[in-house]
């Protein structure tokens, strides 16, 4: 049954004429006639007593012509609400972040795209990279904040952010007040990492068993803050992203690490799998725009 039979029969029925109706919707007597025909033949009732000269609805037409107006005013809202979407004028987005990055930096962010599309809301849900992954795979996270590398078979993705990771010492360590650190001068010390939904521990393992030694994990956190005062407190050491470094309070400090050195790379994923919204299509153009052309304009 297409949409068009309902709405021609409507028309037929507020004009009480298929002629007069015919003229309304421009187009000929006999193709509306044809259609209300069809959609008789179709649901195997009469809507229309024919056997008198002014047109009358059977029983059977009232109802069809209730349900009808129905079916048309919820295909009306759903075209309007259609239009919103795609002219982002409404929109709903879940957007994972991960709670080792700098607090200031997509607050920022998330603050001019409000500015720009005020009646898209975002929900923002703080986790570990892994989790993110996984929220992203399962359709719980519409796009996902995330420490690189990625399953690309699995998603989209771009890169934002390459950095140093830093060694976090009480300013007492024997180590606080030298430039660089090579990374197996720790092979003896106390770690105190994120835990093992951050794909920053098993970066910060692996390049220490790279270095020669597997770390002593001593204590474990899923906020930055938390590790930053378990070294204030004299428990162990951190590693922890260069961008975080100024944000860290005068009882601890930061040294570059080195043989190896331990980068790390932040970047934004989306399935490929799934579909995605008109908003959070334009969120990723506009944080490509802000995360990305900015640096190229510089280059």
């Amino acid at each position: 049954m297409d949409i068009k039979h309902l709405q021609y029969f409507i028309q037929v029925t507020h004009f009480n004429s298929f002629t007069k109706a015919a003229e309304h919707l421009y187009i000929t007597q006999p193709t509306i006639s044809k259609m209300i025909k069809n959609l008789e033949t179709e649901l195997g009732v009469e809507l229309f007593d024919r056997s008198r000269k002014q047109l009358t609805l059977t029983d059977a037409g009232r109802v069809v012509l209730e349900q009808a107006k129905l079916i048309d005013k919820a295909f009306s809202n759903l075209e309007t609400e259609m239009e919103y979407l795609s002219g982002l004028k409404k929109g709903h987005i879940r957007l994972g972040l991960p709670p080792i990055i700098d607090a200031s930096f997509f607050p920022k962010i998330i603050g001019r795209f409000h500015e720009e599309y005020p009646n898209i809301t975002l929900q923002l849900i703080e986790d570990g990279s892994k989790k993110i992954q996984e929220a992203v795979e399962n359709d719980l996270l519409d796009i996902g904040v995330i420490a690189f590398p990625t399953n690309t078979e699995l998603f989209h993705s771009f890169a934002f952010l390459e950095e140093d990771i830093r060694l976090i010492l009480h300013p007492e360590h024997p180590l606080a007040q030298t430039e660089e650190v090579d990374l197996g001068a720790l092979a003896q010390e106390d770690f105190i990492l994120f835990n093992k939904e951050f794909i920053l521990r098993d970066l910060v393992v692996s390049s220490c068993e790279a270095a020669g030694f597997t770390p002593r994990v001593m204590s474990e956190s899923s906020r930055w803050d938390f590790l930053e005062e378990m070294v204030a407190c004299k428990l162990g050491i951190t590693l922890l992203p260069e961008s975080l470094c100024s944000h860290l309070q005068n009882d601890v400090c930061s040294v570059k690490v080195i043989n190896p050195s331990i980068k790390w790379k932040l970047g934004v994923i989306w399935s490929k799998n799934r579909h995605l919204s008109f908003a959070a299509k334009e969120w990723l153009r506009f944080a490509k725009q802000v995360l990305i052309e900015p640096k190229l304009d510089t280059d």
